[in-house]
């Protein structure tokens, strides 16, 4: 496929919000769906050790021979664990609760927070062609998450549009901040998405416009609406784009990810 906009190499992003139910996984799978659909290949890294991604995405857990620890902990090498999904141009690494002990196992590694970095390095990528790789984190600053900042070219950050919303982004900023300072000082952040958005509601108006007023251009134009196809989908194994490829979730999803396709544009003059 012959695009300019198409990323050289795999642009590696972390969807990160240390705070559970925002939307993460959600987001992770459809915007890993929308890309693919556009002829992308996406990775997804299932990096929570509840492992929603990969059962949203149809892998079953006696499928799950080896898993994202096993890439982290065991060396395992990339094509063992990749598996395909029945969406084209979408692989995972699904994860198991295995990766729920993985922190404690990491601290006593040396190389700790470079772990995943170096696993989404290995040649055998090169050979899935990627476009991009979304790591969908756990809902937690752990040493998980460190791990998908320093691996990362940049954080994607779900934000749910309820009250204390933008509370929580404070500690996750400085996060971000100490792994730019320490590990990875190219880190940048790819933008704060609006989740679970019901226009009706005042209230998530006012997170919206509270949002926007204090983060400027890094809140993305699409907001995801608060769809019951976008919540149904994943007892299907489906993203929505699959499920109900005309509702507003699957709508939005396509929007989002050509907003972020066009992070990459060439400028012209």
């Amino acid at each position: 496929m012959s695009d300019p906009t198409r990323p050289k190499g795999p642009r590696i992003v972390a969807v990160v919000n240390q705070k559970g139910g925002v939307g993460k996984t959600t987001t992770a799978i459809n915007l890993g769906a929308a890309l693919a659909e556009d002829g992308y290949n996406v990775l997804i890294v299932d990096l929570d050790p509840q492992g929603n991604a990969s059962t949203g995405l149809g892998i079953e857990s006696s499928n799950r021979r080896l898993t994202t620890y096993d890439l982290l902990l065991d060396d395992a090498p990339l094509e063992d664990v990749i598996h395909p999904t029945a969406f084209e141009g979408l692989w995972i690494t699904p994860a198991t609760t295995d990766l729920s002990s993985a922190d404690i196992e990491m601290v006593s590694n040396e190389k700790r927070s470079f772990l995943l970095f170096d696993a989404l390095r290995q040649p055998a990528i090169d050979r899935y062609t990627l476009d991009f790789i979304l790591i969908d984190c756990p809902p937690s600053l752990s040493l998980l998450t460190v791990n998908a900042m320093v691996a990362a070219h940049s954080v994607l950050v779900p934000l749910q549009s309820e009250f204390f919303a933008l509370e929580g982004l404070s500690q996750l900023m400085l996060t971000i901040r100490e792994v730019r300072q320490s590990a990875n000082p190219s880190l940048r952040i790819e933008g704060v998405v609006l989740t679970m958005f019901d226009g009706r509601n005042r209230l998530a108006q006012q997170v919206e416009n509270d949002a926007r007023e204090t983060l400027g251009d890094l809140v993305f134009r699409t907001v995801i609406p608060r769809n019951v196809r976008v919540s149904e989908a994943p007892s299907f194994a489906q993203p929505v784009l699959a499920y109900d490829s005309t509702s507003k979730g699957s709508l939005a999803y396509r929007a989002l990810a050509d907003e972020l396709v066009s992070h990459y544009a060439p400028v012209t003059a």
